[in-house]
């Protein structure tokens, strides 16, 4: 099932797309929101993973669609964004520069994350499609992550008792079936970069990992593991989000 813009400029936007149901925050006046139902739309998540840069905001052809989040925040849910092909930038939130550029095709209906990475002027937009609708409610929970560390070297990221799996910087794994439960969560490249936890995953969420951080001793930004929910899938709930940045977990 499509979903659409609502008619109204404040309030929360219901996507229902096959046996997920999530919630989509609306935009404001200043991003791509209209009072258009019938103008298709595409859910865009963003985050900010750029350890020094302290706050950012995302532009989609030269409109601002999210603005101010602060680093290790993100979107608190899906926004709704105009399909087609976007030009995407990301830009530091306090002084204005650019810090990425390029362009992405938005299809409707689609579910996309939207990852700003990088330090020392060295920066990235990675942008997924986000491929809920796959996902079935078996009672396990599907996790992703993201290696957003940037390091030239590979660590391994190892997820509960799944073999350890070597992440090159900016690589995007696929979601995955994990037991609901507690799960623990490395990232090791036997050096630089070592961290891990262990996090309570639920039946039908869907969640995305977040290894970040500067590989350096003394960082004020080290290297961590945290995580965030994409949502629950259900074919009548969902997990309701915020239209405003907060912190991820």
């Amino acid at each position: 099932m499509k979903f659409r813009f609502s008619s109204m400029r404040t309030g929360a936007i219901a996507l229902f797309s096959g046996a997920m149901l999530l919630t989509m925050s609306a935009c404001n006046k200043d991003n791509d929101n209209v009072n258009n139902p019938d103008i298709p739309v595409a859910g865009l998540m963003a985050f900010n993973l750029a350890p020094d840069v302290s706050s950012a905001g995302v532009a989609l052809n030269g409109n601002n669609a999210v603005s101010n989040l602060p680093y290790g925040n993100f979107t608190g849910g899906y926004v709704a964004v105009y399909t087609g092909d976007r030009a995407i930038e990301s830009y530091n939130a306090a002084s204005g520069a650019r810090l990425a550029a390029g362009t992405y095709n938005f299809a409707d209906s689609g579910y996309y994350s939207l990852f700003v990475v990088g330090t020392n002027n060295n920066y990235s937009n990675v942008v997924v499609k986000d491929e809920l609708n796959a996902l079935t409610a078996n009672g396990t929970a599907y996790v992703r992550y993201i290696n957003a560390i940037p390091d030239s070297s590979q660590p391994n990221v190892t997820i509960g008792s799944g073999a350890a799996q070597p992440a090159a910087y900016k690589s995007v794994s696929t979601f995955t079936s994990v037991p609901a439960g507690p799960v623990a969560i490395s990232v090791s490249n036997g050096g630089t970069i070592s961290a891990n936890r262990t996090i309570d995953l639920e039946a039908n969420k869907v969640y995305t990992v977040l290894l970040s951080g500067q590989p350096t001793t003394g960082s004020s930004t080290p290297v961590e593991i945290k995580f965030i929910s994409n949502g629950t899938i259900d074919a009548t709930t969902g997990k309701s989000a915020s239209g405003t940045a907060r912190s991820v977990n």
